[in-house]
């Protein structure tokens, strides 16, 4: 018994060092620009696999002459877009970054994304981690007028 609970325990530390990311991160993709459009921006899902608070607190492309982390927030009866600190992602929990609600802003773009394309992104953890991701450019149409 105790050997089958050794190899068990042995088993389960092996699959644990193979996913050591915290967070990992699902269906990312990058909003296509629309013509004269001078920015563009990126989505995806955030699951913190860790047992505490892990929290995004910047991203790079080489796409963009900067990036920054963005909600959308009512401020009376309009949706304006604010800048924030960084994007926590709550242990054992999952953050959705979407059009209307968190998400990655890009600016100085280098050039237009277009559907089918694809961009480098890095992004960068508190805990110190940093993860490389190829993210597909597609079309997305606006359900909402927004003002920065």
């Amino acid at each position: 018994m105790r050997s089958i609970l050794l190899a068990l325990s042995l088993l389960f530390s092996v699959h644990l060092a193979a996913n050591d990311a915290a967070i990992t991160v699902n269906e990312a993709y990058a909003r296509a620009t629309p013509p004269n459009a001078p920015t563009s921006a990126i989505f995806m899902q955030m699951n913190n696999n860790s047992e505490q608070t892990v929290s995004l607190v910047s991203a790079s492309t080489p796409a963009a002459g900067r990036v920054e982390l963005h909600t959308m927030l009512m401020d009376g009866d309009v949706m304006q877009m604010r800048q924030v600190e960084k994007i926590e992602v709550p242990a054992g929990k999952q953050v959705e970054l979407k059009p209307g609600g968190l998400h990655l802003m890009l600016f100085d773009l280098a050039s237009k994304f277009a559907e089918g394309e694809e961009v480098e992104l890095t992004l960068v953890f508190s805990d110190g981690s940093q993860q490389q991701l190829t993210v597909p450019v597609k079309k997305v149409m606006h359900k909402m007028k927004h003002h920065h």
